[in-house]
């Protein structure tokens, strides 16, 4: 099992999740992060530090595509290991659902 970071986190990137993290599995891209399926170590402490429930278990229904996402730009994106300020109008992007893909940005962070 591992942890994967879904649609929601896009255009909010909040990043109270990648200080609690032991093994600094976070990539940061331009208006969302990614955990690398390879380097996350299962522990859950990620999960309920997001405050839009961004992050998701694999175990759960629909995650196969986000565990493919999650591992292509994790290898490609810088990795990320302090807090730092949310997306620009985050809470109100918090609300929006769908934004895959047309609100994604593959940059990196």
């Amino acid at each position: 099992m591992t942890y994967v970071v879904t649609e929601s986190c896009i255009k909010c990137k909040y990043t109270d999740c990648v200080e609690v993290c032991p093994v600094d599995c976070f990539y940061e891209g331009e208006n969302m992060l990614m955990i690398n399926p390879e380097e996350c170590i299962d522990c859950g402490v990620c999960e309920p530090e997001c405050p839009i429930e961004a992050i998701q278990p694999d175990t759960k229904e629909g995650m196969e595509k986000w565990v493919a996402i999650n591992a292509e730009f994790s290898k490609i994106w810088p990795n990320i290991t302090r807090k730092k300020e949310a997306y620009p109008d985050a809470d109100n992007w918090a609300k929006v659902k769908n934004k895959y893909p047309s609100e994604f940005n593959p940059e990196k962070g």
